[in-house]
């Protein structure tokens, strides 16, 4: 039977992992590090670590895959294919060569659109009207390998981050176990990316969810989408984080960040294009509420001008 190496760490990569398991030999899983995690900051175990250990699979989690010690375990477990899904590191050459099959990566875009860290969320924010999965081998570049196979994933237009990802990593999955038979018996050829059709998909942090109001209300609306549940938009208001759970744009406009009620009554924001109208915010220290019970509390809101 094929001997395989998993390679991944968060929830993305869980499908991936459980179908392998009910189908190949996993004789090794490959994810990052514990880390500090919740307000005490306990050292939490990746996902992909907690399903390899039910299922008594050996777990590697080195610091840094170029480590001697990391090097030398994965040569001895002598695998057939590493797959990768979702992993966090990039694979040194020396990595790479080592399974007789290659390395084989699970990635969340119809590449070469959204090579990198963050491609779910980049499509969302773009306004893509469509997603998917790419099936590719993986070389010394981000995301540059030829691509073995694709399919395609509608976005909806009140899909979140989470709602995205969830679906693309089933279908990640699905794709995979319908790839491998033919990759594992040389029926598939490989198809170089376009290059020049790339674009990056950069690692997000918390900073980027801080809404720049020169932007326009329908990238706004996308960003509060595409960053739901992490890192989540937000602004400033009175020296406290005000975050933004669920909006809409509309047609209209007013200063730039200046917080204005309509003659429908609906509260909204200047933008660079359009107006940005909040339907469930959540103030710093307290509960997500509905814009309506917000102003309840705050009154004052309107007329305000937002950081």
């Amino acid at each position: 039977m094929t001997k395989i190496v998993f390679m991944g760490t968060p929830d993305f990569a869980l499908p991936t992992l459980s179908a392998l398991l009910s189908t190949y030999e996993v004789i090794g899983v490959v994810t990052q590090p514990d880390r500090p995690a919740g307000r005490k900051g306990e050292l939490t175990p990746p996902p992909v670590k907690v399903l390899a250990q039910q299922h008594g699979i050996p777990v590697l989690q080195p610091p840094k895959l170029r480590h001697p010690d990391a090097i030398a375990q994965l040569s001895q477990w002598q695998a057939d294919v590493f797959v990768v899904a979702a992993f966090g590191q990039i694979l040194p050459q020396r990595v790479l060569d080592m399974p007789r099959m290659g390395c084989l990566n699970v990635h969340g875009s119809l590449l070469p659109r959204w090579r990198g860290a963050a491609p779910i969320q980049a499509a969302i924010q773009h306004g893509d009207s469509k997603t998917g999965i790419t099936i590719m081998q993986m070389d010394a570049g981000l995301d540059t390998g030829p691509i073995l196979t694709q399919r395609a994933l509608a976005i909806h237009p009140d899909d979140t981050g989470q709602t995205l990802h969830d679906r693309m990593a089933q279908l990640g999955a699905e794709l995979l176990l319908d790839t491998l038979p033919d990759y594992l018996a040389g029926k598939l050829t490989p198809t170089p990316q376009d290059d020049a059709l790339a674009t990056f998909a950069p690692q997000i942090s918390k900073q980027d969810g801080h809404v720049d109001w020169s932007k326009s209300a329908a990238w706004i609306e996308r960003t509060v989408r595409a960053f739901s549940p992490w890192p989540t938009a937000y602004s400033f208001w009175e020296g406290k984080q005000l975050k933004w759970h669920k909006a809409h744009a509309a047609v209209g406009s007013a200063p730039l960040g200046q917080v204005i009620r309509g003659a429908d009554g609906v509260v909204a924001i200047g933008t660079g294009d359009g107006l940005f109208c909040p339907q469930i915010v959540q103030l710093e220290g307290k509960k997500a509420v509905t814009i309506a019970e917000f102003l309840n509390g705050y009154p004052q809101f309107v007329g305000a001008k937002l950081a």
